[in-house]
């Protein structure tokens, strides 16, 4: 049986990643797959901590992350398509034009 502290110390890692990633990276796509690592790494957390614990809410909110997360994809990558089309490039520093 594997420890709890050892999935936390794993989410804590990915979440890192993703965070760096988030911050590093000028790539929209790459940045939204940095988001989507951020959320894996919650949602293991909440199912370490209902393993531990022995209830069943750590799921359930499993469950509402991965719908925000599946929503939050179908909507980026429309954006991202759609600014693609308009301006040939996705690169988030070129993206500032888009202001009023």
């Amino acid at each position: 049986m594997i420890p709890t502290t050892y999935y936390i110390v794993l989410s804590a890692l990915l979440f890192t990643i993703g965070a760096l990633g988030v911050l590093i990276r000028r790539n929209a796509i790459i940045i939204f797959m940095a988001i989507e690592l951020m959320l894996n790494a919650a949602n293991l957390a909440f199912v370490a901590f209902t393993r531990m614990y022995g209830i069943i809410d750590g799921q359930v909110f499993v469950f509402f992350v991965m719908t925000v997360a599946a929503a939050e994809v179908a909507v980026g990558l429309a954006l991202i398509v759609a600014i693609f089309r308009t301006k040939h490039n996705i690169d988030i520093d070129q993206l500032n034009n888009l202001k009023g």
